[in-house]
């Protein structure tokens, strides 16, 4: 290295410095001068915040007998669920009219507000991803991911698995097959253009809009959470709307509808889950299909759950969902190759075409001038779910998400699953139509009889289908012990004030509580009390999921003016630097050439001195 680069190298550092420098005191300034953002419990990863009114987490809490609790929170939360469970169980009969009714009731006056609320999600979250705040880093402007690209995309990959694809994977498809959505006009059932209506269909209730849902709350809590450092829970989402009351009353109301939504999210998953290993059992062995024998398998499974809780994450559900990631991606894989192939990789891409051209009559469809009520049963209860599950999927998404854009954020959680999704069930729907179509088997009337036998009688038209059926019914089975697992510990996080350490016998409570919720539910009324249940708790959280959308562009656009800021700061400087260096530039080279050309001038004659 010559004497020029050296010197170069040294300029290069010492800009840098500087930059660094004039970014870190202009963030500083810019943070100072903003509206105070008080109330912090937990330190953000930029390290740069008010401590202002700081409070710990669960700094109010009680403690003892294995439990550290948000007293307001937790006390509500149980007693809603003892009134429901109670009036249930010693109603049944009531019960099951008075789910009916409200089902009804909702879907008939409150439909249009589910469709509009989803496409809003939707539209939010593109216009975060594209505009001005796209660039913005959850965790601040130095923070890097915790996780690799490719791992990031699998954990994202393995939030979009549940319960839920196994159970509606094939049932959906061919109840819309036998009966198509009136969206598309009057079609034969069982013809082409049914079960092309079938598919898109399918991949609208599994596809962007749901993940649009989960963007929004999972990017609401990365925000606050770790650029703001408040607790990771829904209320500290409202800050810039309600300040310090997060902390109070209306605080702990939005935890609880947290508590029930994802209580009966999740119970909604594991009573279509148990009611699907009860048909696989009945299909193999003979086992009868019937309320006392799925409640059964609710207790066996929750106490699996319940180990799994006790090992830990590591030891525990970790492991597990490594396990079925796999074991799915083989039943996958084996379906593709033991179906129809080339059916199901065509049927893929236009599937996904005639899904995209259909996009926005399926969005805005209400069934205005039809009233078939056949939306109350797919779409708004889908919806409703969609929104039920929503911290629970949300606070996963958040906490592996540290480090990433706004933009990429935002594609990622909603563009890797869906794909994912309509694969899954172009593969299991695709199969189960074609099968059908040719009269390979028997699905739809398998579906008539119980929707839960759909996967069984599907499979039995393809090769090994007893160890097939098996390996199903260990699927669900897993899916329903780590989703008790992972929304146990989700729940049990919103009822201890956001700490994330809280004593196990605290989650082992809530695994169990979502074990007789979801008991509760199938003796109330079977699929009709678990659609029921989604679409109540998801009526009030949809109004708070509204009210985030706002509160979330306030915390983004606070962020972006701090950013703004820092980014004139660091250009002054770059400019002051550059000024300076062309200046130096120029008196160096001035020098340079006063010295070339003294020693070019020749040299003056001495002077004889003048006689006096």
């Amino acid at each position: 290295m010559n004497e020029d680069q050296k010197k170069e190298l040294a300029r290069k550092k010492l800009l840098a410095k500087r930059l660094k420098k004039a970014e870190r005191e202009a963030r500083i300034k810019a943070i100072k001068n903003r509206k105070p953002f008080k109330g912090l419990q937990i330190r953000p990863t930029v390290s740069l915040f008010d401590e202002a009114d700081r409070q710990e987490p669960g700094e109010n809490n009680w403690a003892g007998f294995g439990f550290d609790i948000h007293p307001q929170v937790t006390i509500i939360s149980v007693v809603l669920l003892v009134i429901f469970i109670a009036g249930t169980l010693i109603f049944p009969s009531n019960a099951e009219s008075l789910f009916e009714n409200l089902l009804a009731g909702i879907t008939k006056n409150a439909g249009w507000f589910f469709i509009t609320a989803a496409n809003i999600f939707v539209v939010a979250a593109f216009l975060f991803a594209f505009g001005r705040y796209g660039n913005l880093k959850i965790g601040g402007a130095e923070a890097e991911p915790e996780f690799t690209k490719f791992a990031w995309y699998a954990m994202l990959l393995s939030a979009g698995m549940g319960i839920g694809l196994l159970f509606w994977s094939v049932a959906e498809p061919v109840s819309h097959l036998n009966s198509p959505s009136p969206m598309f006009g009057e079609m034969a059932a069982g013809s082409a253009e049914a079960a092309q209506a079938a598919m898109a269909t399918t991949f609208f209730h599994w596809g962007i809009h749901p993940w649009a849902i989960y963007a929004i709350v999972g990017l609401s809590l990365a925000f606050f959470a770790y650029n703001r450092g408040l607790p990771l829970t829904i209320r500290s989402i409202f800050y810039p709307i309600i300040g310090n009351k997060i902390y109070g009353f209306w605080g702990n109301l939005i935890d609880v509808l947290s508590v029930m939504a994802t209580l009966t999210g999740l119970a909604t998953s594991l009573g279509l889950g148990v009611s699907q290993v009860n048909a696989g059992l009945n299909h193999l062995f003979g086992i009868t299909i019937s309320v006392p024998v799925q409640v059964g398998l609710i207790i066996g499974i929750t106490a699996l759950a319940t180990i799994s809780v006790v090992l830990g994450l590591d030891g525990g559900v970790k492991r597990l969902s490594e396990i079925n990631m796999i074991l799915a991606g083989v039943f996958l894989i084996f379906i593709m190759i033991a179906g129809p192939t080339v059916y199901i990789l065509s049927g893929f891409t236009q599937n996904l075409g005639y899904y995209l051209s259909n996009f926005i009559e399926m969005s805005m469809w209400t069934e205005t001038f039809r009233n078939t009520n056949w939306q109350g049963g797919w779409t708004i209860f889908y919806w409703a779910w969609w929104i039920s599950w929503s911290p629970f999927v949300g606070m996963f998404i958040a906490r592996i998400s540290k480090g990433r854009t706004v933009r990429e954020f935002i594609l990622g959680v909603m563009l890797i699953p869906s794909l994912l999704s309509f694969l899954w069930m172009s593969v299991f729907g695709g199969t189960s139509i074609f099968l059908e179509s040719n009269g390979l088997a028997k699905i739809v009337e398998a579906v008539k009889i119980d929707e839960s036998l759909a996967l069984f009688a599907m499979l039995d038209a393809l090769p090994l289908a007893s160890i097939l059926s098996v390996i199903g019914i260990i699927l669900v089975t897993v899916f329903f012990v780590t989703s008790s697992d992972s929304g146990s510990l989700v729940v049990d996080h919103l009822t201890s004030g956001g700490k994330l350490d809280s004593p196990v016998p605290q989650r082992v409570f809530w695994a169990v509580m979502e074990g007789v919720v979801a008991a509760t539910l199938l003796i109330g009324g079977g699929l009709t009390a678990l659609q029921t249940a989604s679409v109540i708790t998801g009526l009030p959280f949809a109004i708070i999921l509204m009210l985030m959308i706002y509160s979330l562009r306030e915390g983004l656009k606070q962020e972006f003016e701090v950013e703004e800021i820092v980014r004139r700061k660091v250009r002054e400087v770059r400019e002051d630097h550059i000024i300076n260096e062309v200046i130096n530039t120029v008196v160096q080279d001035h020098a340079l050439v006063n010295k070339e050309e003294q020693k070019e001038a020749p040299e003056e004659p001495e002077k004889d001195d003048e006689p006096k």
